[in-house]
């Protein structure tokens, strides 16, 4: 420590004795009652206490918690702090390696910053914003569409907007971000997918993951994951975490798992929150377990809820703080609600009531297959065709007011029915 800062360490000393002291005079002298003066002494104390814990923090910040050297001018000595606690900083690797004394308290406040951390409220959950219409998204998945040109997450409210605009005006599908052209073929998807890849998209290189997942090649689907979580993205550390724990691609390891699950709840997946907070109980851990089912109630996470409900029957939650997380479960629920996404469900409702079973999808779209095989795209999508011709025109206008906005839902609940067919 150089000689300038003991001499005003040294001043402040002194400053804060003087007055001290007047104060307690001044206490005695007035005849204040007893409080008055414990409270000058109370702060008086208070008063050399923090100036010896800045003292202390002056000295440990300017030399090597384990030699003691001082940190010199830039092209001398420079102290690091250490990486795990952030409390003391080192001269050397060597210097951190060997300084076992400082081991225990290091792993203590490194626990304790993790959980900081760990247990902080997300500004929003790991969807984040409809990039369109700016309300927050939707956790169920099955009410978002990911555009494979862009990468971006839209909400079906704005999806299905969309397309009822396009075939208003009789325009070709585009995207709602970018505006490219949409295709509907798994070739022109992967195409799509592959150019995000080669510019780094964590999420096209989630989605790429989940692709091989898909297709038993789970080894390939961890390299995809541990890339796209690298670079940020939150569902890939849940994704991984599942890998570590059913051992797919990799050997089975609970630590990891639960590193992967805390990286994803601190990014804001309240899934992966919701899935430590039962690994929480499990352990007998149940103050821990309650903080993280209501970060996850408070996201809008319905599962979360329901655990609050029950261990509110053990007395393991007080009323207010069960009260707080129904509240502010309810305001995620409605902050993701807008009359377009309504629109949107009740289309989805309807489709999935019209088509019950593939069979029924089938017969619908046979009029169409047939239609698409007589014309090229381009006129199909209003492009070439003549205007005197009525019948033409009328198949075209029906085309694109009822099946163009439906072909999103149309897909998913064919994909599901293909899906529990082979289940079966």
């Amino acid at each position: 420590m150089s000689m300038d800062n003991k001499e005003a360490d040294d001043t402040m000393w002194c400053l804060a004795l003087v007055f001290s002291i007047a104060v307690l005079f001044l206490s005695f002298v007035l005849q204040w009652r007893f409080a008055a003066a414990s409270s000058a002494i109370s702060l008086f104390l208070q008063t050399a206490d923090m100036l010896r814990n800045s003292t202390i923090e002056k000295i440990t910040s300017s030399c090597c918690a384990a030699c003691g050297i001082a940190e010199a001018g830039a092209d001398e000595i420079k102290l690091k702090k250490c990486v795990d606690c952030d409390l003391v900083r080192y001269c050397r690797d060597a210097c951190q390696k060997n300084q076992s004394q400082h081991e225990e308290a290091c792993k203590k406040r490194s626990t304790e910053l993790r959980d900081e951390l760990l247990f902080k409220l997300p500004e929003s959950s790991h969807h984040g914003d409809c990039p369109i219409c700016c309300l927050p998204m939707p956790l169920d998945v099955d009410k978002s569409t990911i555009m494979p040109c862009c990468s971006k997450l839209i909400c079906d409210g704005c999806a299905y907007a969309n397309y009822l605009r396009e075939a208003e005006r009789m325009l070709a599908p585009a995207c709602p971000f970018c505006r490219k052209p949409v295709s509907f073929t798994d070739e022109e998807f992967d195409k799509y997918q592959m150019k995000r890849i080669e510019v780094n998209d964590p999420v096209a290189m989630r989605h790429e993951g989940l692709d091989q997942c898909d297709k038993g090649n789970y080894q390939s689907a961890f390299e995809w994951y541990s890339k796209a979580a690298e670079l940020g993205d939150v569902e890939a550390h849940n994704q991984l975490s599942h890998m570590y724990r059913d051992g797919h691609g990799v050997e089975k390891d609970g630590g990891k798992e639960i590193y992967h699950l805390e990286e994803a709840a601190i990014g804001g997946h309240p899934e992966a929150r919701y899935n430590l907070g039962i690994g929480e109980w499990n352990d007998g851990k149940t103050e821990r377990a309650a903080k993280h089912f209501i970060i996850a109630a408070t996201q809008g996470d319905d599962d979360s809820i329901k655990e609050l409900l029950e261990i509110f029957k053990d007395g393991l939650v007080s009323k207010d703080d069960l009260a707080a997380a129904l509240r502010a479960h309810q305001a995620a629920v409605d902050s993701a609600k807008s009359p377009q996404r309504e629109a949107a469900e009740a289309q989805r409702e309807a489709a999935e009531e019209r088509f019950p079973d593939r069979q029924a999808f089938e017969r619908y779209l046979l009029p169409w297959t047939s239609l698409l095989s007589q014309r090229n795209a381009a006129t199909i999508l209003g492009h070439g065709v003549e205007k005197d011709n009525e019948n033409e025109m009328h198949h075209l206008k029906r085309l694109q007011l009822d099946f163009i906005p439906k072909l999103d839902t149309i897909l998913d609940v064919t994909s599901g029915i293909m899906a529990k067919q082979r289940e079966q």
